[in-house]
C-alpha cells in the first residue's frame, strides 16, 4: 500500500506518472511502471519502478510497454533523454534495457536505501536522436 500511496503523491506533484500494465491477451493485470523524475525544463524523465508478475516475465510484454512509453516520451512529451536506474546486481533488467538500445553510463554508489541496507544503481539512457535513428527500429523488429 505504501508503494501505491507514494506513486499517487508523486503524481499529484507532477513529478511522476504511474501506469498499471494490463495484458490484453490474458485479460489480467500484469504489473506497473511509471515515468518519474520528470524535469520539463531539462526535457528529461526516467522510466522505472517497473515490475511484472512472474506469469508475464519473458512474454514480450515489457518490450511492448517500453516501446509505448518511449514513443510517448520522445514523440509527444518531446523529452531529449530517458534515464533508467537499475540495481547493479539485477543483470536480467540491465540486459533487457541493453537489448532495447539503452546505453550504460555508469554506477551510482550506495544511492538507494533498500530493505536490507543500501544498493548501487547502474544508470542507462536513451537519447532522442538514438530513439529516432536506431532504438525505435530495434524495438519494432522485436515486437
Amino acid at each position: 500500500m505504501r508503494y501505491i500511496n507514494s506513486a499517487i503523491k508523486a503524481r499529484e506533484k507532477e513529478d511522476s506518472y504511474p501506469f498499471i500494465i494490463y495484458d490484453k491477451r490474458t485479460n489480467r493485470y500484469a504489473g506497473c511502471t511509471r515515468f518519474y523524475d520528470i524535469k520539463v525544463f531539462h526535457k528529461t524523465a526516467g522510466i522505472g519502478y517497473t515490475w511484472y508478475g512472474k506469469n508475464f516475465q519473458g512474454t514480450g510484454l515489457n518490450k511492448h510497454c517500453k516501446f509505448l512509453l518511449l514513443e510517448f516520451a520522445f514523440e509527444q512529451m518531446q523529452v531529449e533523454r530517458i534515464e533508467f536506474k537499475v540495481d547493479r546486481n539485477n543483470i536480467r533488467s540491465i540486459n533487457a534495457l541493453k537489448s532495447i538500445g539503452a546505453t550504460p553510463e555508469g554506477i551510482l554508489r550506495s544511492n538507494y536505501t533498500i530493505e536490507n541496507g543500501r544498493r548501487d544503481s547502474m544508470i542507462l539512457s536513451i537519447l532522442k536522436n538514438e530513439w529516432f535513428n536506431t532504438v525505435k527500429s530495434i524495438l519494432l523488429k522485436k515486437l
